[in-house]
C-alpha cells in the first residue's frame, strides 16, 4: 500500500511539473527545446499521410457500401470478433425479383422472357460486384486500416512519449538555471568586517547547500538529455518508416484499381452479352418506333393489311414555321434508338410538336442532330 501511494504521488508530482512547464512555455516564460527541420519536416509528412489515409479509407468504404446501416452493423460484427452474414447484392436482389415475377406474368410472353434474361444479367452483375467487393476489402481497405489502426498508434504513442520526455528535459533545464542563479547570489563575496560572525557562517553554508543543488540539478539534466535523445532517435525511425507506407499503399492502390477495372469489364461482357440475347427475343414495342397510317378513303386490302403503309422517320421530320421553343435539359438521356435524340444534362436545345406524336414526347433539335426527347427531362424556357 505505501509503496502505491508514493508510486501515486510521484506520478502526480511528474504531471505537475510538466503542466507547469507546459503553461510557462505557452505564456512565454520558459524556454522550449526545439527539435531540428527535418525531424519536424518528418512529423508534418506523417500528419498528412495519416489524415489523408483516413480520408481515402471512409470514403472508400462509402463506395463500396453506401448503405451506412451496414456499415455499421459490418463494425459490430468485427468489434465482436464474429463473422458477417453473407449479404446479396441490390444487382442480385433486383435479378431474383425479376425472374420471380416472369414466372408470374409467364416465362412464355415476350415480357416474361425478357425478364428472365435481364433477371439473370443482374444475377451475373451481383455476384461480379461482391467479388470486387471481396478483393478490394483485402487488397486496398485491409492495408489501410491496418496503418490506421496499427502503425500510426504507434507513431502516435512514441510521439506523446518524446512530448512528454521534452518536458521533463525543459524542466530540468529551468531548474538548473534557477539553481546557478542561487548559488551565485549566495556566493557572493561576505563582509569580513561583519559583527554577526553567524551571518557568515549562514552564508558559507547556504552556499554549499546551493552548490549540492546544482551538481543534483546537472545530473537530473544529463539523465532527462540521455532519455529524450533516445526517445528523438526511435521515434525518428518509426517517422522515417512513412516512406514505406507510401510504397506499399502505392502497391495496394494499383491492385484496387486492377479489381475496378476487372469489375467494370465483366460488367460490359455482360451487357452486351444480354444485348444480343434481347435482340433474338420477340418484342412488343417495335410499334412504339413506327406510326402507321391509313389514307382516307383506302380500304384493306385481302388479307386485312392496308393499302398504304407509311413510317415515321425523325429525319423527314419539317420544324414547323411557328411554335419552336428553347427547353434546358434537366437530366441526361440516352437514346433507346436512333429514332431519339440523346440529351446532356443542363444543355439548351430547341423543341417543337408535331401532329399525331404522344404527349409525352417532343422533337428536339441540337445543331443538324434531331430527334425524339421525353417531355419529363425538360425545362420548356419562354
Amino acid at each position: 500500500m505505501d509503496f502505491n501511494v508514493k508510486k501515486l504521488a510521484s506520478g502526480a508530482g511528474l504531471f505537475f511539473t510538466r503542466a507547469v512547464q507546459f503553461t510557462e512555455e505557452k505564456l512565454g516564460q520558459a524556454e522550449k527545446t526545439e527539435l531540428d527541420a527535418h525531424f519536424e519536416s518528418l512529423m508534418s509528412r506523417a500528419d498528412c499521410t495519416k489524415n489523408w489515409t483516413d480520408k481515402i479509407y471512409r470514403q472508400t468504404e462509402v463506395l463500396l457500401q453506401p448503405n451506412p446501416s451496414a456499415r455499421i452493423e459490418e463494425f459490430l460484427y468485427e468489434k465482436l470478433d464474429r463473422k458477417a452474414p453473407s449479404r446479396i447484392t441490390n444487382a442480385e436482389l433486383l435479378g431474383q425479383y425479376m425472374q420471380d415475377a416472369a414466372k408470374e406474368f409467364g416465362p412464355g410472353t415476350p415480357y416474361g422472357s425478357t425478364l428472365i434474361e435481364v433477371g439473370e444479367c443482374e444475377r451475373r452483375l451481383g455476384a461480379a460486384e461482391r467479388e470486387f467487393l471481396q478483393t478490394s476489402a483485402i487488397s486496398f481497405l485491409t492495408p489501410l486500416r491496418n496503418f490506421l489502426e496499427g502503425d500510426w498508434r504507434t507513431i502516435s504513442k512514441e510521439r506523446r512519449l518524446l512530448e512528454n520526455l521534452r518536458l521533463d528535459l525543459d524542466a530540468c533545464k529551468t531548474r538548473l538555471k534557477k539553481a546557478k542563479q542561487a548559488e551565485a547570489k549566495a556566493a557572493m563575496a561576505p563582509d569580513f568586517q561583519e559583527t554577526r560572525p553567524r551571518n557568515y557562517v549562514l552564508s558559507a553554508s547556504a552556499s554549499a547547500l546551493w552548490s549540492e543543488e546544482v551538481e543534483k540539478a546537472e545530473h537530473e539534466l544529463r539523465v532527462a538529455q540521455t532519455e529524450f535523445d533516445r526517445q528523438a532517435e526511435v521515434t525518428r525511425l518509426l517517422l522515417e518508416g512513412i516512406s514505406s507506407t507510401h510504397v506499399n499503399h502505392l502497391r495496394c492502390l494499383h491492385e484496387f484499381v486492377e479489381a475496378q477495372a476487372a469489375y467494370y469489364k465483366q460488367c460490359h461482357f455482360h451487357m452486351q452479352e444480354l444485348q444480343k440475347e434481347l435482340g433474338r427475343l420477340p418484342n412488343a414495342f417495335a410499334l412504339n418506333s413506327t406510326h402507321s397510317k391509313v389514307p382516307a378513303g383506302s380500304a384493306p386490302d385481302a388479307d386485312g393489311s392496308p393499302v398504304e403503309t407509311d413510317t415515321l422517320k425523325i429525319e423527314e421530320v419539317q420544324a414547323p414555321a411557328t411554335g419552336t421553343r428553347k427547353a434546358k435539359v434537366l437530366y441526361d438521356y440516352d437514346a433507346a434508338d436512333s429514332s431519339e435524340l440523346s440529351l446532356l444534362a443542363d444543355e439548351l436545345i430547341t423543341v417543337y410538336t408535331v401532329p399525331g406524336m404522344d404527349s409525352d414526347w417532343l422533337i428536339g433539335e441540337r445543331g443538324n442532330q434531331k430527334g425524339k426527347v421525353p417531355v419529363t427531362y425538360l425545362e420548356l424556357l419562354s
